[in-house]
């Protein structure tokens, strides 16, 4: 979803656009998992983009491509997202997010070392260590007691990962090593929860489209813990909106780490997202509750004050006008989501 929002934003600017991925995630779920292949479609009706149904594990395939193609920039969104998946499958996890940002790294490096390298990286980096900070306890959410939010400095997690957790890790620590040592001017992104139309989810990620579309669908969801978790939310654009304010700072901010998300002023619980989701949807939807799922952070709220500083840059987007937008075009949509 990121990735393909990106594509169309650059393209729409008049810059020439190539995109890579191997649909893996269709030939995993297969029918059910309509996400690449809709995006994937979408991006053809859009000029200036070229698609290339290639892996970013081949490292052959991607030093042949950079070579030809010589980018300017690189947005790395190809990658393996779910916790679920990686605790499944952790070597092909490993392959898809580690090796996978080294060989596209290395096709940059060898290919245009002046190019600017964004690296989509993940909270799940500090891990468990998140759940060590004190919290309030409020009657629909968790809250940080001491802090607004995590930042940059906060110690990533060496024992309290998942394996997405730690692949995402080894890339996010790839990108930063390549500017230092080779120059290369790269930006990491820890995001927070992103959101925006053309979002399939599901219950291991993308929850906040999974939940907008089951509440379209009018069937149940499942709430894992008491409901009172909260994240920080960002609508896809002010993201790609922080991407592009990074391309236009100097090179003292090679290899900089940003937490990006919603920040403070922009945060849901589940139990009021439900609120929300009742009130689009004009309808009830029954809601059931599983045990807490390992390594699940009660709270994250990104601090994005760095971002902020540096980017001069702030969320344009509030988690209610986004929601709306998300539920108002699954509504236009629905044939994609009724079975």
């Amino acid at each position: 979803m990121i990735g393909s929002h990106c594509a169309e934003h650059f393209a729409k600017k008049k810059n020439k656009v190539v995109v890579i991925d191997n649909l893996l995630r269709s030939t995993i779920f297969g029918s059910k998992e309509k996400s690449v292949e809709y995006n994937w479609q979408y991006l053809r009706t859009i000029p200036n983009v070229k698609l290339l149904k290639k892996d970013v594990r081949d490292r052959s395939q991607m030093m042949r491509i950079f070579l030809q193609e010589k980018p300017d920039l690189v947005i790395h969104t190809a990658g393996q997202p779910g916790v679920k998946y990686s605790l499944e499958n952790p070597l092909d996890d490993y392959e898809i997010n580690a090796t996978g940002t080294i060989n596209v790294l290395e096709a940059l490096r060898k290919s245009n070392n002046k190019g600017t390298f964004i690296f989509t990286s993940t909270n799940k980096v500090y891990g468990n260590n998140v759940n060590a900070i004190a919290l309030k306890s409020y009657p629909k959410r968790y809250g940080f007691k001491s802090i607004k939010g995590i930042n940059e400095h906060f110690s990533v997690d060496l024992t309290g990962h998942t394996p997405y957790g730690v692949s995402k890790l080894t890339g996010d620590l790839y990108a930063q090593d390549y500017a230092q040592i080779f120059g290369i001017k790269s930006a990491v992104f820890r995001m927070s929860c992103i959101y925006g139309d053309r979002q399939f989810g599901f219950e291991d990620q993308g929850w906040l489209a999974w939940f907008v579309i089951r509440y379209f669908l009018g069937k149940s969801v499942t709430i894992y813990g008491d409901g009172k978790q909260v994240r920080d939310v960002l609508w896809v654009g002010d993201l790609i909106n922080a991407f592009e304010a990074f391309l236009g700072r100097d090179f003292r901010y090679k290899g900089e780490v940003f937490n990006i998300g919603g920040g403070p002023l922009n945060t849901v619980s589940l139990l009021e997202l439900v609120e929300v989701l009742e009130k689009y949807s004009g309808r009830k939807v029954a809601v059931k509750y599983g045990p807490w799922r390992r390594f699940d952070q009660k709270v994250y709220v990104s601090d994005i004050s760095k971002a902020k500083k540096l980017l001069n840059w702030k969320p344009q987007v509030s988690p209610y006008e986004g929601l709306r937008r998300l539920y108002d075009w699954v509504s236009q949509n629905g044939g994609l989501f009724k079975k």
